[in-house]
């Protein structure tokens, strides 16, 4: 059976780059190439050219990769959607990172070299190149590994999940729920073991409700915070994802993967997710099972 790249280039993968993870993933980078660079010198060096110590022209080159992570990356944190970034994304960033390190590289060799062809096209493609081979070392070993190890932490537990299921643990009820809505006129009772799904379309909700021989579709003027809020009480009720507020009654099947878990839902065409920063709760929660 031969692998599927396009399948696994299109793997939910986790964004790990926004606040304080930003600063740390642009500092571990700075320390690890002023090291690299310095200690092992991977690179051919002349230094009759060198304008300063090598030191320091380590130095700068670090300082650039750490300030080009921020700008790329940062103006990425501007537009992104964790919750469909995947690993095809990953590697488009950091080669996107890794372009802007090596044109910056460039920019700045008459700082640092007394060379008169620093401007030419030569040492441009150089800066380029060497930023990519350097850079891509640590992609191919580190990108793989992460992806490989959250995806094993997930399908180990979504298989527990999967093992241990059972509905005893939440408080079955067929209390009646009144529900408060936008326009007085479209409140409404909800048996609130009949809930199955909640999906957010804009101020709007769609409620799948299993009413016993078939599930029905009902559209509600309420948002999703409005209706989580009404069900804080009943911890059967979970907002998984900004869209999505499920019954984990009427969960059937977890499914894990590198990016966090997809729900199948008795009842429900098609898998719910998990959003990443809901996973740790959606975890503590459903274990109670």
């Amino acid at each position: 059976m031969f692998f599927n790249v396009e399948s696994f280039l299109k793997q939910p993968y986790p964004y790990y780059f926004k606040g304080k993870n930003l600063w740390i993933v642009a500092a571990v980078i700075f320390i690890m190439s002023l090291g690299f660079n310095y200690v092992f010198e991977p690179f051919v060096v002349y230094r009759p050219e060198h304008k300063v110590s090598y030191f320091w022209i380590s130095m700068i080159h670090s300082l650039n990769a750490f300030i080009c992570v921020l700008l790329v990356i940062g103006l990425n944190n501007l537009r992104v959607n964790e919750d469909t970034w995947s690993l095809v994304n990953e590697i488009i960033l950091i080669s996107a990172v890794l372009l802007m390190i090596g044109i910056s590289q460039f920019l700045v060799r008459d700082l640092i070299y007394a060379n008169p062809d620093n401007w030419s096209f030569r040492y441009f493609w150089e800066e380029i190149r060497n930023t990519f081979l350097v850079g891509l070392l640590f992609v191919l070993i580190l990108v793989p590994l992460n992806f490989l190890r959250l995806l094993k932490t997930h399908l180990k537990t979504a298989k527990s999940f999967n093992l241990n299921q059972s509905e005893d643990s939440f408080r079955k009820s067929a209390t009646t729920l009144p529900i408060v809505t936008k326009q007085k006129s479209d409140d409404f009772e909800l048996i609130l073991d009949n809930l199955i799904v909640a999906k957010s379309e804009g101020n709007y909700l769609e409620i799948y409700v299993d009413n016993g021989d078939q599930v029905n579709k009902e559209i509600k003027r309420l948002t999703l915070k409005e209706l989580d809020s009404q069900l804080e009480s009943f911890p059967q009720f979970f907002k998984t994802h900004r869209s999505f507020l499920v019954n984990l009654q009427k969960i059937i099947h977890v499914k894990g993967n590198a990016q966090g878990y997809q729900l199948d839902v008795k009842g429900y065409t098609g898998p719910i997710p998990v959003s990443r920063g809901m996973i740790a709760e959606f975890e503590r929660i459903y274990k109670k099972n």
